[in-house]
């Protein structure tokens, strides 16, 4: 974090020419060479973007740091706990450092291991030891460090149902954190009955379950920000205007809207649904718009369209910008740091169980 003097010193980089602070990244980039890696989130603003040496998912970004082993410096593009994950996967000699500490992620912060101790002592004193913990990779090395040692996995968007259909051979319920609306969504993809389903309320420690002695799966009450703001009437609307249009969504997005959709993915999958796509295909996109924009740009042969043209992109996300990184860079060839990610060794060494037996399930 900055004291205040330094706040105060970097403020006048938001005066900067955006053209000098573009000039003066790629000259310090390009002196480091090889010792210097830029990986960039998909959802990235453009002016990131352009510098990436690779872009991507949150694990695949993670995994990319992770196979480069020449690289002292990796500056993630991203938010906070992406960059957790780089630092849990790339070796020590290694610093994985994150433009601005304040890039956080508000479905990750929905879940801290405070609230999810209390939540498994209720429900294991309810269900005994036949469940299995699962988190979705967007959460904190700590609640993935609580899920490796309970013997429980992480997911990703793109590997979910795979891994889920694992999980659910292995015990007879599974608590699913902290995305509620990728959990619904496989689950019910899956098979399992909307009564099998509950709601796990970690503010007010309580259970929603119309039938708790049915329940196969515990979702945690959380949400993605982003994927919350398109609807099933975004849809409706849509389809009213153009009958044509492929309507197709993040698996963040809430069952009513994946329902109405006629593709459901990862951000990879939405990406080569796109990609794949006959010329003028009319394909309205609901996941971030700043990635919907670069693809409405790439794609000029394609009727791109925004779902909801009116939603946020990920405003944790954004707090990577031009500023930020130029900043970053300055420190970086000053011979400082920046701000540097490190989990501690031993959350690193429970989040990396949970890891790794992901990427083994995931072959």
């Amino acid at each position: 974090m900055l004291n205040l003097k330094e706040k105060i010193a970097f403020n006048h980089y938001y005066d900067e020419a955006p053209e000098d602070q573009i000039a003066r990244i790629k000259r310090i980039k390009a002196d480091f060479g090889s010792d210097l890696m830029m990986v960039a989130h998909h959802y990235q603003k453009d002016e990131i973007v352009a510098f990436a040496d690779a872009r991507g998912d949150s694990l695949k970004l993670a995994q990319i740091a992770a196979q480069n082993h020449t690289a002292k410096k990796i500056v993630f593009c991203g938010v906070h706990f992406m960059a957790e994950t780089a630092d849990i996967l790339t070796t020590d000699q290694q610093q994985v450092v994150l433009p601005d500490p304040m890039a956080g992620c508000s479905m990750a912060d929905m879940a801290n291991p405070f609230q999810l101790t209390k939540a498994w002592q209720t429900i294991t004193d309810r269900y005994g030891d036949s469940i299995i913990p699962v988190t979705y990779v967007n959460s904190s090395a700590a609640i993935k460090a609580f899920v490796g040692q309970k013997g429980g996995v992480a997911i990703t968007s793109s590997n979910a149902k795979k891994i889920m259909t694992w999980a659910l051979k292995q015990a007879k319920h599974l608590l699913f954190l902290p995305d509620q609306h990728l959990g619904r969504n496989i689950s019910l993809d899956l098979g399992i009955k909307p009564e099998e389903i509950g709601l796990w309320h970690a503010q007010q420690d309580y259970l929603e379950a119309d039938q708790p002695d049915k329940l196969r799966v515990i979702l945690w009450n959380g949400y993605c920000s982003v994927h919350q703001q398109f609807s099933v009437d975004n849809v409706k609307r849509l389809r009213q205007k153009y009958p044509d249009v492929k309507i197709i969504v993040h698996p963040e997005c809430a069952h009513e809207v994946t329902a109405a959709a006629d593709f459901v993915g990862s951000t990879s999958a939405l990406i080569n649904y796109v990609d794949q796509a006959p010329t003028n295909t009319r394909i309205a996109i609901g996941t971030d718009n700043n990635l919907v924009g670069r693809l409405k740009a790439k794609y000029a042969t394609k009727q791109v369209m925004f779902l909801n043209p009116y939603s946020c992109a990920c405003i944790l996300m954004n707090r990577i910008d031009l500023p930020h990184l130029a900043w970053t860079m300055d420190q970086l060839a000053a011979g400082k740091t920046g701000h540097v990610i490190t989990v501690d060794p031993q959350t690193a060494y429970w989040a990396k169980k949970a890891l790794d037996k992901m990427l083994q399930l995931s072959l």
